[in-house]
């Protein structure tokens, strides 16, 4: 027998996918992704494993601790990127940025206006890369931008951190 077919490699995920997936999520938080990266890792092999079953529970146990791995170096990762931000908002006194609120705010905002935003803050383009992507002009860019941020303090109650360090434009 050469290869999986599509009858067997349905037959498997219909009888062992739940209980691999469940296996998966004792590592990771995205299971199902690895079991798919398992069947598709099967249905690459030249022959089938002498023991189909098995073979699948190695796979998807490997996939789930690189996933979990993976996981992990990405928070890590982003809590440090997170770490060396400069504050972009000052809350009250004594109090801290509600990131849920922040986020629902961002959302709220015209799509022009939040899409200007994040590709500025998050992605550090230029106005004139942002022009480029929304198909505006540079000034139009900045001006959503300026706008954006208007919104966003007055719907968060906060006041603007004037930053020495400065994005190129």
């Amino acid at each position: 027998m050469d290869g999986i077919g599509p009858e067997l490699l349905g037959r498997l995920l219909d009888e062992h996918g739940d209980a691999l997936t469940l296996y998966a999520r004792g590592w990771c938080e995205t299971p199902e992704d690895v079991v798919q990266e398992a069947l598709v890792q099967l249905m690459r092999q030249p022959r089938p494993p002498e023991r189909i079953v098995p073979w699948l529970y190695r796979v998807v146990r490997n996939g789930a601790i690189s996933a979990s791995r993976a996981a992990l170096r990405r928070r890590r990762h982003e809590a440090l990127a997170a770490d060396r931000e400069e504050t972009w908002f000052v809350a009250a006194a004594g109090e801290r940025l509600d990131a849920a609120a922040a986020t629902r705010a961002l959302q709220a905002l015209p799509e022009e206006q939040r899409e200007t935003i994040v590709a500025r803050l998050w992605g550090g383009l230029t106005f004139e890369d942002i022009a480029e992507l929304t198909g505006a002009s540079s000034s139009t860019a900045h001006r959503r931008y300026e706008a954006g941020l208007k919104t966003l303090r007055e719907r968060l109650g906060v006041e603007w951190i004037e930053t020495t360090k400065r994005i190129k434009t």
